[in-house]
Formats: C-alpha cells, sequence, structure tokens
C-alpha cells in the first residue's frame, strides 16, 4: 500500500520538466491561483507550448517560453503537438521548401538557357556540316568527271588551237603565195610588176 502511495507521491515529480501544449481550437486561461479560482492574466491560444513544472489530476504548474508561471487546468493539456501546430508547421515547411524550389528553379534557369542555346547551335552546325559534306561530294564527283575527261584527251589537242593553227597556216600559206608568185613575176619582166 504503501508503495502505491509513493508512487502517487512521485507522479507530479515525474511529469516535472516535460513539455505540453494547449489542445486544439482553445483559449486557455493562465491564473496565479491553483486552483484556477481567480481570473485568468494571459490566455493561451491552442498549440502554445510551455513546461510543465508539477501537475496533478485537475490542475498543471506550467512556465512559457518567456519565463511567465502560471496555473492551468491538466484536462486541456497534451503531450503532443496539437493538429493546428502541426498544419502550422506543415504550412511553414511547405513554404520553404517551395521557396527553396523557386530558387532551385531561378538557379537552373540559366544553364538551361545556356543549354537550349548550345543545342540550337549545334543543330544549326549539324545541318552546314551536312550541307558542307554534300558539297564535297559534289565537288568530287565533278573533279572524277574532269579527271576521267583530262585522262581521255590527254594527248589531242584542243579544236580551237588546231583551228587557229589552220587558219595561220592558211593566211601564211596565201601571203607566202601572193609574195612568191610576185616575186617570179618581177624577175621574169625585169623588176615591172605585170598583174
Amino acid at each position: 500500500m504503501r508503495t502505491v502511495f509513493g508512487l502517487l507521491a512521485l507522479l507530479p515529480v515525474l511529469a516535472a520538466a516535460e513539455t505540453g501544449y494547449v489542445t486544439d481550437r482553445l483559449m486557455l486561461g493562465l491564473h496565479q491561483a491553483e486552483d484556477t479560482s481567480d481570473r485568468p492574466f494571459r490566455s493561451l491560444e491552442s498549440g502554445t507550448e510551455f513546461e510543465i513544472l508539477s501537475r496533478d489530476r485537475l490542475y498543471a504548474h506550467v512556465r512559457l517560453a518567456d519565463g511567465t508561471e502560471g496555473y492551468v487546468k491538466a484536462a486541456y493539456v497534451v503531450y503532443e503537438p496539437p493538429a493546428k501546430l502541426i498544419v502550422n508547421q506543415a504550412q511553414a515547411e511547405a513554404a520553404r521548401l517551395t521557396t527553396e524550389l523557386d530558387e532551385a528553379k531561378a538557379a537552373f534557369a540559366e544553364p538551361a538557357a545556356v543549354i537550349d542555346s548550345l543545342k540550337a547551335q549545334a543543330a544549326t552546325l549539324t545541318s552546314d556540316l551536312e550541307a558542307a559534306r554534300a558539297r564535297v561530294d559534289e565537288l568530287q564527283e565533278d573533279n572524277n568527271r574532269y579527271q576521267s575527261r583530262a585522262e581521255r584527251y590527254k594527248y589531242s589537242l584542243p579544236y580551237t588551237w588546231v583551228g587557229g593553227a589552220i587558219g595561220v597556216c592558211l593566211i601564211a600559206g596565201f601571203v607566202a603565195g601572193l609574195w612568191w608568185v610576185d616575186h617570179r613575176s618581177r624577175k621574169r619582166h625585169g623588176g615591172i610588176r605585170i598583174y
């Protein structure tokens, strides 16, 4: 029996220095009187964190984060953060992650633009390279044609040269013929031209 009373006496000490919260959707009054029979000197909103200094079945002696101490009704104290606080923390975390995501997007926007620009340049250079390769192939074919033609006509003369040489020979022969006839005529007639 003594053991049971001893354990019951230790319960307030075991509860000391625990963290507690005001439950959801509640404004809990903080009182000076242990039994909360006086008017509350401060209202604690749902989710307010405090340190439980002592607690019995009906009332809890608490210390707020700013050092203020007082008494609250124990029925409204919970040991897990209430949904309101969890939602606020989740919203704050979501806002932080959204900001972080926006910063990451902004950080990757410039490299992405550079990558897109480089891809466009690579596509342009690839198309230019393909056009150049096609032109090289075309010129190679022309070169092969000219080489085969040059091989075929290696020992022949062009028609213009042959025609020109024949024309020069005809004119030279005609002029030489006229001179020869004139020379022979003058020699025969004693230097007088007779035609």
